[in-house]
């Protein structure tokens, strides 16, 4: 049985006698390595059996191995007499997983199979992705980041501490895998709704990661999570003894900016300018400016910020049957107004201005803002930060959100303020009572939402289109059952990452974000409206992540042969 380390080169036959051996010497590649490979992990080929390959997760089939198979490799004793087709194993791994009453567990006995048969652990996702979406991914993955320290068993991913400045690239030798398509990284700031995690932030990376080969067809070994340990504020973890990050108080400033500056430039040189960079989980005050720094430099893009506006955007275009008239049409209220908020904003103004064909300062005067200390208007203009200035508008201040929705009167009013029961009962009535059918979203983290499925449902008597960021059961309301849409980002980034490797991007610029958004909502058909959902259901989302990575691979190719063009234009 092959493994492949650090190569990419074709499978050679060997003769009968040498798999019939214990294990063939390891052998450079290359007789005469590139100077910068050196240093790196070496690249070697080997042939593996017996219990060697039965502890390899990317080869190992348990008891699916066939007779032929065991005695070519020598398996037979190491395993139970008995075959077992790749289906029955699946059926047995969900009867152990529905057999766990804990989320939390059933986690943990997951990434166990996928660290010792990496295959089946695909096999069971792709065929339960539903069900098991939110055990791998959120909202579980925000309480295994919590207990990260306590949990971890095996490192998965690339640690990158402060400690490290200066030897980025060695670190990045040291993964075995030499060809890369997709990195997750995060610094752990502020993961999900829960705050400064530090490196236990890597939970998100990794689950990020799963669903780029589960719902993109990318291979997970040219996937990489990272996390940037910068240390961490949270007093609890650095008094916490199982804390496995650096335990000193996050570091900011120019000798943080220098470390992602280092690994972003070291990226780009190990693995090319096609490897596309995610950030997920900076906080508020790196998150958009570090977007804005490498977007015209690396094939980069913030998860929080364009893959969760693409994913609202997409949920607003899909609500349109139901609500009538465009999105141009409709005025907007959001709850939040961090940079995370501000730049979906930013999203939604340019698909406006673009459908309704206006700049796109007319455009923001359809979008308001409320923070903290109420309606993003001119009297306050002394204290806002410079992300929300766009939005300013001039308009009598008001300082709650009842308030100010009886004075806007939107249509829609989306949530990402991260504050649990912020959509009050008065607050979903007045939008019921200001619209016949009202746009209501809460897509804030299931541990903090704006309001709930029912709440929303309940107080608007069934009138509102409503979307949250978790699942929500079905709810009942006047004798009709309604099936809450999911607005998880999960449905465009991993269509997004596909997209860019089917193109050969190196740069991702809005419009594909844009072309993400209405390649989702052409995926909700008029049944799924009808059952409330303005989301495709998520047994079809490798279906829609196929549509996604089109229109985005179709969109990239447009605006590379437009630069062209424009650059020949230019030299003509």
């Amino acid at each position: 049985m092959w493994a492949l380390r650090g190569s990419s080169c074709r499978r050679r036959r060997l003769s009968s006698s040498l798999c019939r051996g214990k294990q063939l010497q390891s052998r450079s590649l290359h007789d005469e390595p590139p100077h910068e490979e050196l240093n790196s992990t070496p690249w070697v080929r080997t042939v593996q059996s017996g219990i060697d390959l039965l502890r390899n997760p990317k080869y190992n089939k348990g008891m699916s191995f066939t007779k032929i198979e065991r005695d070519r490799n020598h398996l037979h004793g190491l395993l139970p007499p008995a075959y077992m087709n790749q289906d029955l194993q699946v059926q047995r791994v969900m009867s152990n997983v529905r057999d766990t009453e804990s989320n939390l567990q059933k986690y943990i006995f997951l990434m166990a199979l996928q660290e010792r048969n990496e295959k089946l652990f695909f096999r069971v996702l792709l065929n339960y992705l539903e069900e098991l979406l939110p055990i791998v991914y959120t909202p579980t993955v925000g309480i295994v980041c919590q207990k990260y320290g306590l949990l971890f068993r095996r490192p998965r991913g690339l640690f990158i501490s402060i400690n490290d400045k200066g030897q980025v690239m060695e670190l990045l030798k040291n993964w075995p895998e030499r060809h890369l398509r997709v990195i997750v990284v995060t610094d752990g700031q502020r993961v999900l709704g829960l705050g400064d995690l530090g490196v236990q932030g890597m939970g998100i990376p990794v689950g990020k990661i799963t669903l780029y080969s589960a719902c993109g067809g990318i291979s997970p070994h040219e996937c990489l999570p990272v996390v940037i340990d910068a240390g961490t504020n949270n007093e609890a973890l650095l008094r916490d003894p199982f804390y496995p990050g650096l335990r000193q108080r996050r570091v900011e400033g120019e000798l943080y900016d220098d470390l992602v500056d280092e690994f972003m430039d070291a990226v780009k040189t190990r693995y090319g300018d096609k490897v596309l960079v995610q950030f997920e989980d900076f906080a508020n005050k790196n998150a958009f400016r570090l977007l804005l720094q490498y977007r015209g430099t690396h094939l980069v893009f913030n998860g929080d910020i364009q893959a969760v506006g693409a994913v609202a955007l997409a949920g607003i275009i899909a609500s349109l049957p139901l609500t009538g008239g465009k999105v141009s049409d409709h005025i907007f209220l959001f709850r939040g107004a961090g940079e995370t908020g501000t730049g979906i904003a930013e999203l939604l103004a340019t698909y406006i201005s673009k459908e309704a064909n206006i700049s796109i300062q007319e455009a923001r005067e359809r979008i308001w803002l409320v923070d903290s200390k109420g309606l993003v208007v001119k009297s306050r203009m002394d204290t806002l930060e410079n992300h929300k200035l766009p939005f300013v508008k001039d308009f009598p201040p008001h300082h709650d959100l009842i308030s100010s929705v009886k004075a806007v009167r939107p249509t829609a009013l989306l949530g990402l303020s991260g504050t649990a029961n912020c959509f009050t009962k008065e607050v979903c009535e007045a939008m019921a009572n200001l619209n016949t059918r009202p746009i209501i979203f809460a897509l804030s983290h299931p541990t903090t939402p704006e309001c709930t499925a029912e709440q929303a449902y309940t107080w608007t008597q069934g009138q509102c289109v409503f979307a949250s960021g978790s699942h929500s059961p079905p709810v009942e309301v006047n004798g009709r059952l309604f099936h809450a849409g999911q607005g998880n980002s999960a449905f465009v980034f991993p269509g997004i990452g596909l997209g860019c490797v089917l193109a050969g991007a190196t740069r991702i610029r809005d419009e594909m974000f844009l072309a993400a958004a209405d390649a989702l909502a052409s995926q909700v058909t008029d049944e799924n409206r009808e059952l409330g959902l303005v989301y495709p259901p998520l047994n079809r989302i490798r279906e829609t992540s196929t549509h996604v990575a089109k229109a985005v691979a179709t969109m990239a190719y447009k605006l590379g042969k437009l630069l062209l063009t424009t650059i020949l234009l230019c030299l003509s």
